[in-house]
């Protein structure tokens, strides 16, 4: 992570790395998702399932979206967030359609979720702690006007709770008149973005008729936080370097992963 990245990711709670990866690599990834994105539910492998918008454990269809939860681009960040002990804890293929009841994503943060002490943003030592942090790498392109995340930046910082009728209660529908505060990120394929889950963030209603938004929903907390595991199906078909980023250890384990700067699957 350079000081410049740092600093904006401390300001803002998010940061946007454009040309994260590309060439056979996004081309691998794209087609990877597209084979789940139109297999029929009854023929996909054990543990994954369509809910909605939501292709369950994703990352783990194809080595080539699994490689994404641990890709060059975002894992120092992944690393220094969770000061060296990360877990992997879940990994959508989220799709979004231009469908009628395509409504907007109503503003949230995992204060709302969770409490107001659910969340931590720290930094020691000169390097940032977050215990939720979330990377969307992109597939897809979104260009202004189509759509998609809304984020508060800064917010991940606040003290107060926000005003229930902020931002139009939380419901923001029109990109050409977005409430002051409020920016929409339109990353390209190849792109991610991370973001703090104690940013407030929502989304705009997708408008393209012609092509669909698709990215990862990866979601990293430090290793020993409770919650639940993956199910076996799904451990089962990762590489032994990413079933070990998916796996609860005590405070002081040191995973071997963490000790590569960069991550190979065998």
């Amino acid at each position: 992570m350079t000081e410049e990245q740092r600093y904006l990711l401390d300001l803002w709670g998010y940061l946007h790395i454009k040309g994260a990866f590309g060439g056979k690599e996004l081309e691998d990834a794209q087609a990877a998702a597209e084979r789940y994105v139109h297999s029929e539910p009854e023929n996909l492998p054990d543990g994954f399932a369509v809910d909605g918008k939501r292709h369950v454990h994703g990352f783990a269809f194809d080595k080539s979206l699994e490689r994404l939860a641990t890709h060059p681009s975002i894992w120092p960040f992944i690393k220094e967030i969770t000061k060296g002990r990360p877990r992997l804890t879940s990994g959508t293929l989220q799709i979004d359609r231009p469908i009628p009841e395509n409504e907007p994503l109503r503003f949230h943060c995992a204060r709302d979720d969770y409490g107001w002490d659910a969340m931590r943003w720290d930094v020691r030592d000169g390097r940032i702690f977050c215990n939720h942090m979330v990377a969307f790498p992109y597939l897809t392109d979104v260009n202004p006007g189509d759509g998609g995340l809304l984020v508060v930046p800064g917010s991940h910082k606040s003290n107060f709770e926000r005003p229930p009728d902020l931002f139009n209660g939380g419901f923001v529908s029109n990109g050409d008149d977005l409430p002051g505060g409020v920016v929409n990120i339109t990353p390209k394929a190849g792109d991610v973005v991370l973001m703090s889950e104690s940013v407030t963030h929502g989304a705009l209603p997708w408008k393209p008729q012609d092509r669909y938004r698709m990215y990862l929903v990866l979601r990293y907390h430090p290793q020993y936080t409770e919650g639940d595991s993956m199910p076996d199906e799904i451990v089962g078909r990762l590489s032994p370097e990413t079933r070990e980023l998916v796996s609860k250890a005590a405070h002081k384990v040191v995973k071997e992963i963490t000790k590569k700067d960069v991550v190979t699957l065998s």
